[in-house]
């Protein structure tokens, strides 16, 4: 439960709710494990109803849908990649921490390099909701929001669960960012690389 109260809370102050997570003792496996695989189903189920119950359209062509078996693939390869995305970003926060000058122990840093990364990626998570409707101008715009407020998340958390100047987590918070850019290009390509080996979407019609 107070997993998703930190969720709630880093929408409501995020500032106050990055402090309160640092104060707590947790293991970075447990953070990741109580809070990540619940969340990552939300745009995963949201997906596979918006896919092949409503559908979508490209300018005045029909209403275009896929079938339940290859959502459910695409749904499953998509569950996994964000589970992984989220913890290779925490090892990656823990594996920098020393170099930024972050002086808690080695497990505490852990904690909170994936406690980062984990709640810092919830708006993405909720986010997918719109993925219910799985237009394209929608999707984008509603992700685009996110996807800035998770940045605004990175940029005001890494300062206070560090305990580091303000200067130096905008360094360490830009290299975050970067890392999860990265991650995010290398799941297209993934993507790009099983789409092309006859594992791509199925239609409809």
């Amino acid at each position: 439960m107070a997993m998703l109260q930190h969720t709630l809370g880093v929408f409501i102050n995020p500032d106050r709710e990055w402090q309160r997570i640092r104060n707590e003792r947790h293991s970075f496996i447990r953070v990741f494990l109580v809070h990540t695989p619940l969340l990552a189903l939300i745009p995963v189920i949201a997906a596979y109803f918006g896919v092949t119950q409503i559908g979508w359209s490209v300018g005045n062509g029909g209403v275009v849908k896929l079938t339940a078996q290859s959502a459910l693939w695409l749904c499953v390869g998509a569950y996994v990649a964000q589970l992984a995305a989220v913890y290779i970003l925490g090892e990656y926060i823990n594996w920098m921490s020393r170099s930024f000058g972050v002086a808690d122990d080695a497990s505490q840093r852990h904690y909170e390099g994936t406690a980062l990364a984990v709640y810092s990626s919830a708006p993405m998570m909720l986010a997918g909701i719109i993925l219910l409707y799985p237009q394209l101008w929608v999707v984008a715009s509603v992700f685009i929001v996110a996807a800035c407020y998770s940045v605004y998340l990175i940029y005001e958390g890494i300062p206070i669960l560090m305990n580091i100047p303000k200067e130096r987590g905008f360094i360490y918070a830009s290299s975050v960012i970067t890392v999860g850019l990265v991650l995010a290009v290398v799941v297209l390509v993934a993507t790009v690389i099983v789409w092309g080996s006859g594992f791509g979407p199925v239609y409809t019609n």
